[in-house]
């Protein structure tokens, strides 16, 4: 038997990936951030809605506050306006004289503000560990080797990518680089359609379900029409062959919230309450997306309900803050609005940002204290720009 007490020990070192989920380094173009710098108000303060209101107050015009649907209602109560990523990125640019942009939301988000702002303006972002684990399933580097292989393979000439607003600023800038667009969930649909224009394949970052959904569900390809790149497999774990006779080549990332959803979940409201109409979010799975009755972004989804009839019923796919938010909405009018899914999950990442966050973050910039800017560099935001702007050229 081996002598445990005597055993030497062994000589493993954290892995970097390891030790940014530790919180014990950061990576500034990751969506993984760090602690915060500051020091927060504890969550059991009384006057931390008082605190936060006469600091917005005090810096009157100069401070924005975006607040992003799948935020807390104690955070969302002090946005300016509220919607999707994108919507919010506009709203800011529309904004030029607001000299701080607070992004209650995640980090891509703040970046595509920050692409979309002037240089006199700074975007923050409360939390800098407010993440997307979609974006960082995608790396510039990774999607680097992707197109070498691309090219090994002799389809990287023919293939146009689309890069879904869920994604990192060094995403979208290699978008732009190659000729490429990006899109919202909202728009995808036309977003393949003008690529199918530019060539005959379809790069699809970084989430493969809102891509496979688009692809056979809205425009008629085949399942068999689409590949999946794994980044972590060699070659992304497809032939050359593969990816020459592909039509989609889908990049093998999801949504944490929208892929818990399944079939059995569909398959159970309905037998819990008959008549029930099933409303998922598109970056669901495909299997879920063909059980469900309606299929939407997000706008599409409140849209749905403020259109619905008193009186019906609703399950909804999507983050569990903005579904118990429009239960509520629409209670009075008689409509019934549960979450898909019997087990509560909210967006972990999203969630970062909270009443303490924000009360630290519009208090230090009362101060005159700037604090967890997001800054894209001018070659990186050159090119996003670009790819952003391809989109908003789209018919």
């Amino acid at each position: 038997m081996r002598d445990v007490t005597t055993a030497q020990p062994l000589d493993v070192q954290p892995t970097p990936l390891a030790l940014l989920l530790l919180g014990r380094e950061a990576d500034p173009r990751s969506e993984r951030g760090v602690e915060c710098p500051g020091d927060l108000p504890s969550p059991s303060d009384p006057d931390l809605v008082e605190r936060a209101r006469a600091a917005k107050e005090k810096l009157g015009e100069k401070v924005f506050v975006l607040g992003h649907h799948y935020q807390r209602d104690e955070v969302i109560q002090f946005a300016d306006v509220t919607g999707d990523s994108f919507k919010l990125a506009r709203d800011a640019a529309a904004r030029p004289e607001a000299e701080y942009i607070v992004f209650c939301g995640v980090h891509f988000m703040a970046e595509s503000a920050d692409i979309l702002t002037t240089d006199a303006q700074a975007v923050v972002l409360p939390d800098l560990a407010a993440g997307c684990s979609m974006a960082d399933m995608a790396t510039a580097e990774q999607v680097a080797e992707c197109w070498d292989v691309l090219t090994e393979a002799g389809v990287a000439d023919q293939v146009v990518p689309v890069s879904y607003m869920n994604s990192s600023a060094d995403i979208k800038a290699f978008t732009g680089k190659h000729g490429g667009t990006i899109c919202t969930s909202s728009n995808a649909k036309r977003a393949l359609e003008w690529a199918f224009e530019q060539g005959e394949k379809i790069l699809f970052l970084p989430d493969q379900h809102l891509g496979r959904n688009t692809a056979v569900r809205d425009m008629g390809l085949s399942l068999t029409d689409c590949v999946l790149y794994n980044p972590h497999k060699p070659n992304g774990g497809l032939t050359a062959e593969q990816l020459r006779d592909a039509k989609m080549i889908l990049w093998r990332g999801h949504c944490s919230v929208h892929g818990r959803f399944s079939v059995e979940s569909v398959e159970d409201v309905r037998a819990r309450m008959p008549g029930v109409n099933v409303l998922v979010h598109p970056e669901c799975k495909h299997e879920v997306v063909a059980a469900a009755d309606y299929v939407g972004s997000t706008e599409y989804i409140i849209k749905a309900l403020e259109a619905a009839p008193a009186g019906s019923k609703w399950a909804i796919g999507t983050e569990l803050n903005l579904v118990r938010r429009l239960a509520n909405r629409f209670a009075a009018e008689g409509k019934e609005i549960v979450f898909l899914d019997k087990t509560v999950c909210f967006c972990s990442t999203m969630n970062r940002i909270d009443l303490p966050h924000l009360v630290w973050t519009l208090e230090s910039l009362a101060e005159g204290k700037l604090v967890n800017r997001i800054e894209v560099d001018p070659e990186t935001e050159k090119y996003a720009k670009l790819a952003l702007e391809r989109m908003l050229a789209l018919p």
